[in-house]
């Protein structure tokens, strides 16, 4: 007897699901995302643990009998990955990386496949064996312990697990997947929905840490369902633009450690190379000094970044002046020109400014407020700014210099690299002793016009 198709209606942008079609969803308020797919399930798992191991039921405990003890991480071998995840891989997590087409996630996750100590098992749905091989000879040297699957139903490859019994597993990616219970195609909303939920069980039950790649939206959001990000412990983003070569790793969503983390790659015709000292490669080195210029101390989550400010400014052809920035908070730049216009007395609101973080990475910290002022004066003057001067402070509406966190590491990295002279706040409480770097100490822009260009 045939079995009777059950469809339901999902959106395609957020994963609500719906029992009839509509126009507009409930949940995203997008429009026409909702489409038909066919859910007919068979009362069946796919992952099955072994017979032999019996599970004890979940019983309450009070908290403080509940073992504390660290987990113990897996060494990923690789320093900036490791720093992303809080320390390594843990046992039994599911890790979901995301990422532009061609910016290097499968070459990342193939050359840390090919140096772990573990044994791997990397499947993938995309490429062939012989690809993999061939972009495998260009980053490195055989090993031993990495095994190449390329399939995309997950009951083959949790047969294929059950032989080869690997310590680490890797997915590529998981819009390829796709399973027998589940009757749409590979990709669909309760295709990836349904395989990350068969992945999860098995990490859980085995002990066995995931990575899966995840496509991204034209939006750079990643691609399936919303609660693809809900399912997984760690959500990795893999950023950068193809036309630079560097690229940076962040942590949007980590249950094991710090979401502030940052990880910078270089990436090269034989792989990504780990950039131990991204502050050397986020400032340029140039022989003369040019106006528009400044040097900000910035931190990422416990790593102090030297990052270079530009900003020019020229008079509006057009009539009505242009704002324009790239890795800066766009509201952020308006505030600080109206508090240089009401509070210094510079007249920017009749000119065109256009500011850019170098580097191509975007920066939130505040602390990078007094580099951008001190760029936009040196442009506006065009006189440069001195080369051993870097700034860490924060700019207020009434035109104060505010205290930023951590000011200590922030003056020992600007220390660390060369710089002479460093303005913060007067307010922060500095406790750095025995520097040679000058810490000038201001509480309002007019003191640093008067220090710079006075």
């Amino acid at each position: 007897m045939a079995i009777k198709l059950k469809t339901t209606f999902f959106c395609q942008s957020c994963g609500t699901q719906y029992s009839k079609w509509q126009g507009q969803c409930n949940a995203c308020k997008e429009w026409n995302t909702i489409v038909e797919e066919v859910i007919q399930k068979e009362e069946k798992v796919a992952w099955k643990a072994s017979s032999t191991e019996v599970k004890k039921a979940a019983k309450p405990l009070k908290i403080n009998e509940i073992d504390s003890a660290e987990e113990i991480r897996m060494d990923t071998t690789d320093g900036e990955l490791n720093r992303v995840l809080g320390g390594g891989l843990v046992p039994g997590s599911l890790t979901l990386l995301g990422g532009e087409p061609g910016i290097g996630k499968s070459t990342l996750l193939l050359q840390i496949s090919l140096k772990l100590p573990y044994k791997t098992l990397y499947v993938s749905g995309e490429e062939s064996q012989k690809q993999i091989k061939m972009r495998a000879e260009r980053i490195t040297t055989n090993s031993d312990n990495c095994y190449i699957l390329t399939e995309t139903k997950t009951q083959n490859i949790f047969r294929q697990i059950e032989t080869i019994e690997p310590e680490i597993v890797i997915i590529d990616s998981i819009q390829t997947l796709h399973t027998d219970y589940i009757e749409s195609s590979a990709g669909s909303i309760s295709q990836i929905r349904e395989c990350t939920a068969e992945l999860i069980k098995y990490a859980k039950e085995t002990n066995v840490p995931v990575i899966l790649i995840g496509h991204i939206t034209k939006d750079g959001n990643i691609a399936g369902p919303k609660i693809l990000e809900h399912m997984v412990d760690t959500v990795l983003q893999f950023e950068g633009d193809r036309n630079h070569v560097y690229r940076i790793l962040r942590s949007l969503k980590n249950r094991f450690g710090s979401t502030a983390e940052l990880g910078i790659y270089e990436m090269q015709g034989s792989g990504l190379r780990e950039v131990a000292n991204p502050s050397e490669i986020l400032i340029s080195h140039k022989e003369e000094e040019l106006s528009g210029t400044a040097i900000a101390t910035t931190l990422e989550g416990m790593r102090p970044l030297m990052i270079e400010i530009q900003a020019l400014v020229s008079t509006a052809v057009y009539g009505t002046p242009q704002r324009s920035t790239t890795g800066y908070n766009a509201k952020r730049l308006n505030m600080i020109l109206a508090v240089l216009e009401k509070r210094a007395g510079f007249r920017l609101g009749a000119k065109d400014v256009f500011l850019n973080v170098t580097g191509g990475i975007s920066v939130d910290d505040p602390a990078i407020d007094l580099a951008v002022v001190a760029a936009i004066l040196s442009s506006n003057e065009d006189i440069p700014v001195g080369k051993d001067y870097c700034f860490a402070g924060e700019v207020g509406l009434s035109g104060e210099i505010r205290p930023v966190n951590r000011v200590e590491q922030r003056i020992q990295e600007a220390e660390k690299l060369g710089f002479g002279t460093i303005f913060v706040s007067k307010y922060n409480k500095v406790a750095v002793k025995n520097t040679v770097i000058n810490v000038k100490m201001v509480s309002k822009i007019e003191d640093v016009v008067s220090e710079l260009f006075g």
